[in-house]
C-alpha cells in the first residue's frame, strides 16, 4: 500500500465520522426524528429515493432541506397539485425570435428534490417524476439531459386526506427504495420545537454548515458497494422475500392477509441498504441485524394486503415483524 492510500476500513471510519457531523448539523434545525434522519442517510448512500408518510407540520420539508444544506447540495421543492403538468417538473422547449428554440429546465435539475404531497398530482405527473428517478435522465422535446449527481428524491404524502388525491400505483411505489413513517415528537421534543421553530425564525438563522460535499456523497455511494455481505446472509435475504410470497411454507399466521408478496426489487433493496446501514455504522461487513433494521422501510410499501387484512386493521409492519421472527437466519437442515 502506497503512502497516502487508505484501507477500506479507514475509509468506512472516515465516513462514519462525517455522517456523525451531518447529524449534529441537522440537529440544529430538526428536533428529534433521529431514525428518519438515519434512514434518509442510508437511502442517500444506497443511491435510492424515499417516500415519507406523515401528517402535516411534522417537519418533512424541513428535514430534507436541512439534509441538502448540510451536504452542500442544490435543493428544489415541487408542490404537487391537481393542475400540475409534467412540464412544470421537467421543463419545456421554448421559441424566441432571433434566438430560435431553447430549453428551459425545470426544478427536477437539482441534487435534492422534495416532491411535496405527490399523491395530489394526476398519474401523468407522477410518472414524469418516477421516470426521472429510475433513469436519472430527462427528455425535453427531442433532447435527453442527464440529471445532476447525486440525485435524491424525497416524496411525501399525507395519510389523513383522501379528497382530491391520486394514490400511487403499486408499480410506481415499488420504485422507492424506502417508505418511512414520520410520527409525532415526544413531549420533550415538542417543548423544544415550541421555542425553536421555523415560524419565528428563518432557515438561514440556524447557521447550518455544509460538512459534506456532493463529491464526497458520490464517492460514498461507490464505496458502500464494497461492504462485505456473506453468502449465508444473502440466502437470509432471499428467504425473507420468499416467505412474503409463500407464507404457508414458514407458517406465518398473518400470511392469510397478504394479497401479493415482495417484488424482486425488494431483494436488491435489502442487499444494498443492509450494506449502507453497516457502512454508516462504521463496519466493513453486514450482519443479520442490518437486514432486520432495513426490512421495515424496504418492505412496508411492497407487501400488498388483501381486503380482509385491511378490514382487520393489519399493517405491513405487523407482517414484517412476524416474518423476521419466523424466518431463520441460518437455513435449517
Amino acid at each position: 500500500m502506497q503512502e497516502g492510500e487508505r484501507t477500506f476500513g479507514q475509509i468506512v471510519v472516515h465516513y462514519q465520522q462525517r455522517f456523525s457531523l451531518v447529524r449534529q448539523e441537522m440537529a440544529k434545525v430538526v428536533v428529534g426524528q433521529q431514525t428518519i434522519i438515519n434512514n434518509l442517510l442510508e437511502a442517500l448512500v444506497a443511491n435510492g429515493h424515499v417516500l415519507v408518510e406523515g401528517i402535516p407540520g411534522i417537519a418533512k420539508t424541513l428535514t430534507i432541506r436541512a439534509l441538502a444544506a448540510v451536504t452542500g447540495a442544490q435543493f428544489s421543492r415541487v408542490q404537487f397539485t391537481p393542475d400540475l403538468l409534467p412540464t412544470d417538473i421537467i421543463g419545456i422547449t421554448a421559441y424566441e425570435e432571433g434566438r430560435g428554440f431553447y430549453t428551459v429546465k425545470g426544478p427536477i435539475f437539482s441534487n435534492f428534490i422534495l416532491a411535496d404531497e405527490i399523491n395530489r398530482a394526476p398519474p401523468k405527473v407522477q410518472s414524469a417524476l418516477l421516470e426521472s428517478m429510475q433513469e436519472k435522465q430527462v427528455t425535453i422535446g427531442k433532447q435527453t439531459f442527464p440529471l445532476p449527481a447525486p440525485f435524491f428524491v424525497m416524496a411525501t404524502q399525507n395519510p389523513v386526506e383522501n379528497l382530491g388525491t391520486y394514490p400511487l400505483p403499486e408499480a410506481q411505489v415499488d420504485r422507492f427504495l424506502y417508505k418511512l413513517l414520520m410520527g409525532y415528537p415526544t413531549l420533550e421534543e415538542e417543548a423544544e420545537i415550541m421555542h425553536r421553530n421555523m415560524t419565528l425564525q428563518k432557515f438561514e438563522d440556524f447557521g447550518i454548515q455544509a460538512v459534506l460535499s456532493p463529491e464526497e456523497l458520490i464517492q460514498a455511494q461507490a464505496e458502500v458497494k464494497k461492504v462485505y455481505l456473506d453468502p449465508k446472509i444473502e440466502k437470509y435475504i432471499v428467504r425473507i422475500v420468499d416467505a412474503s410470497r409463500n407464507p404457508d411454507k414458514f407458517e406465518l399466521e398473518k400470511g392469510k392477509f397478504l394479497e401479493y408478496g415482495a417484488s424482486p426489487r425488494s431483494t436488491i433493496a435489502l442487499f444494498i441498504t443492509a450494506k449502507a446501514h453497516a457502512f454508516i455504522d462504521g463496519r466493513v461487513y453486514v450482519t443479520p441485524n442490518d437486514i432486520k433494521h432495513v426490512a421495515y422501510p424496504v418492505l412496508r410499501h411492497r407487501l400488498i394486503l388483501n381486503y380482509e387484512g385491511q378490514a382487520e386493521g393489519v399493517t405491513a409492519d405487523d407482517i414484517i415483524k412476524e416474518l423476521l421472527e419466523k424466518v431463520p437466519i441460518v437455513e435449517k437442515r
